[in-house]
């Protein structure tokens, strides 16, 4: 029984040390590449509002997105969710919402603009 309770508490640190050195690291990287700095407010909220609920996101916006990066995107869309406000939104599909969000504006910004 003790041997159970040892290991029970080992697993137990083991998670939380994972967690814990994921959430740093995910910190690390927003803050190594200036992830908070490289979109403006108003995107930043369009962006979220598409992502994290209903709504849409402008091109201008998008421009912003795809500058700021496939790794510092799932940086923070990854540390938002880790956030205890949105424990009650789906990770797999705020993910999938995420990526396709993102391949939306990439497909956007890479596409020729029609001429006028």
């Amino acid at each position: 029984m003790t041997s159970l309770n040892v290991y029970s508490v080992l697993v137990v640190l083991f998670l939380t040390c994972g967690i814990v050195m994921a959430t740093k690291e995910k910190d690390q990287i927003i803050k190594e590449n200036n992830c908070e700095t490289k979109m403006g407010l108003a995107c930043v909220l369009e962006a979220f509002t598409r992502i994290f609920s209903t709504g849409s996101i402008s091109n201008k916006c998008c421009g912003e997105l795809v500058v700021l990066g496939k790794v510092c995107h799932s940086a923070l869309v990854k540390r938002t969710l880790e956030n205890p406000v949105f424990n009650d939104l789906n990770p797999a599909t705020v993910t999938a919402k995420s990526i396709q969000t993102r391949n939306n504006c990439l497909a956007l910004i890479d596409s020729p603009s029609p001429s006028a």
